[in-house]
């Protein structure tokens, strides 16, 4: 078994009002766990709060990766300890080229990885001074855009601008290549994308995922679970986990909507 980031009573405000209200959840390296529930139940700020996002206060509970309670970390410290979020909107960065954002980003995470896996995070986050060379760097990337099927020519770009919804989530599935997570959360990466989009998306998202590295998907819809199979499934409503079950729960979702869950606990969001 590898690690588990296990979330635990976790409570969690946006300007003063809780969002949040006590969420338990794990995931474990090597598999996937699909989280799904109307607007407004809460799984975005489950993401961001989850990575450290300055904007979301943490009232309460914890959030535990490798034995220790990450709340206590900043987000780049996170990271570098093998966590990976892939935004729902990714930002745009004029003037800094994919490749160079790319490399920044795997030097930082190399200087956590040379320090052994058992050591404390503080310490393994210290832990390194080299970086890629340039031409080791090139190979890897070129290595991981051919494997996701990208055009070379896609590194020299500016970070995001310009690019179509499609080609903003194919480049986080590009930085989750390279970085090699172990655990990647995925906030609506179908968001804004059109069927074909979609599949070419799940597919990269495919060819990363194994036992070295297990994600949270974060979805609506089901039509993403087609193309990326879980093998648990959580429904968060009105800011807690009320139902966790099997990749048939997402079915029966796709069958009902989420009437049957506010029957159950009370028509407190919208859809």
């Amino acid at each position: 078994m590898g690690e588990v980031l296990e979330i635990r009573d976790l409570r969690v405000k946006v300007d003063d009002k809780e969002i949040l209200k006590g969420v338990n959840l794990t995931v474990e390296q090597g598999e996937v766990h699909a989280l799904m529930g109307p607007n407004g139940s809460g799984k975005s700020t489950l993401a961001y709060s989850i990575m450290g996002h300055p904007g979301y206060a943490v009232t309460g509970g914890e959030v535990i990766w490798k034995g220790q309670n990450i709340l206590e970390l900043s987000s780049d410290e996170r990271s570098r300890a093998g966590l990976f979020l892939a935004f729902q909107y990714p930002v745009s960065i004029p003037g800094v080229t994919v490749a160079n954002f790319l490399r920044t980003a795997i030097n930082a995470r190399r200087k956590a990885q040379e320090e052994p896996s058992d050591a404390p995070l503080a310490a393994q986050q210290a832990a390194g001074k080299k970086g890629i060379s340039i031409p080791e760097f090139r190979k890897l990337m070129m290595a991981k855009m051919k494997m996701l099927g990208m055009d070379p020519a896609f590194a020299g770009r500016y970070l995001n601008e310009g690019f179509s919804g499609g080609e903003k989530k194919r480049n986080e599935i590009l930085q989750m290549a390279l970085l090699e997570p172990q655990i990647a959360i995925l906030d609506e990466t179908d968001s804004g994308l059109d069927i074909d989009a979609m599949k070419i998306v799940a597919e990269g998202v495919n060819r990363l995922l194994g036992p070295n590295m297990g994600a949270l998907v974060i979805t609506h819809y089901q039509r993403l679970l087609d193309y990326i199979k879980p093998q648990r499934i959580s429904i968060l409503f009105d800011g807690r986990v009320v139902m966790t079950g099997g990749p048939e729960l997402a079915l029966e979702l796709e069958r009902s909507g989420y009437e049957l869950i506010r029957e159950q606990y009370g028509d407190k969001v919208t859809a």
